[in-house]
């Protein structure tokens, strides 16, 4: 027999030890999220896939699909939760659309249009984090970083390196290079590592890229952030 949950009253079928966003993604309904990958293990830092499940609020990409569940993705008081996230993550850092590289491939500018997000609401906090450009191929820009740890999955789960980890909590978060320089010239991490290319936002480039493919033409430009990522994901499950 099928077990079955309900998201937002459609019967939505899912298979043992899926969670709930891999069983809604496999049914082609799009969960808002930014640290999941259904290639890495599951972390619920980003907290734009919360959900209500039987009147609790709950992480989709860590909590598990169970028979009986009655699960809110759509209510409106789960997208304002969802774009106040989005506006903290944006003052807290510093993303100023217009003059990023990554603007039309950014995930996390995808999910703000995705949400309807017109300003950032909160005071910019303007802060002020190193960039690093010591490596030949691959530059950091700590200003940009969410903390979402899929570089650091993705280098110590698919390239084998674990070029990155999270140090401190709270205001003093940040990412660090698993170098005695601290420096990622001095790590073994390449262009082709998945772990330069995952970055949800322009924190991680790859060096003498910039602007090939022209504004207007990228990623999300032609299409929302909900289309392009259930059919990834989609993929990726299969």
């Amino acid at each position: 027999m099928t077990k079955t949950i309900h998201i937002d009253g459609n019967t939505i079928p899912f298979k043992e030890g899926q969670t709930i966003i891999e069983a809604a993604t496999a049914a082609g309904i799009y969960i808002p999220h930014l640290c999941h990958h259904p290639e890495f293990t599951a972390h619920g830092s980003c907290k734009l896939c919360t959900v209500n499940v039987n009147g609790r609020n709950c992480s989709a990409c860590t909590f598990a699909a169970m028979e009986g569940q009655e699960v809110l993705n759509n209510s409106q008081e789960l997208k304002a939760d969802r774009q106040k996230i989005t506006q903290m993550l944006f003052v807290e850092g510093n993303h100023f659309c217009p003059s990023c590289e990554k603007t039309g491939n950014c995930q996390l500018q995808a999910v703000a249009y995705h949400l309807n997000m017109l300003d950032s609401h909160f005071p910019h906090f303007y802060s002020h984090r190193e960039l690093d450009a010591s490596h030949a191929e691959v530059i950091i820009d700590h200003n940009r970083c969410i903390f979402c740890t899929l570089c650091v999955r993705a280098s110590d789960e698919h390239d084998g390196k674990a070029v990155f980890a999270i140090s401190g909590r709270g205001i003093n978060k940040h990412l660090i290079i698993n170098s005695e320089s601290g420096l990622l010239k001095d790590t073994n991490i390449e262009a082709t590592d998945l772990a330069a290319h995952i970055c949800p936002t322009g924190a991680i480039l790859i060096k003498h890229t910039g602007y090939q493919v022209p504004i207007g033409e990228r990623t999300y430009d032609h299409q929302h952030i909900d289309q392009i990522s259930l059919a990834v994901e989609q993929t990726d499950e299969n």
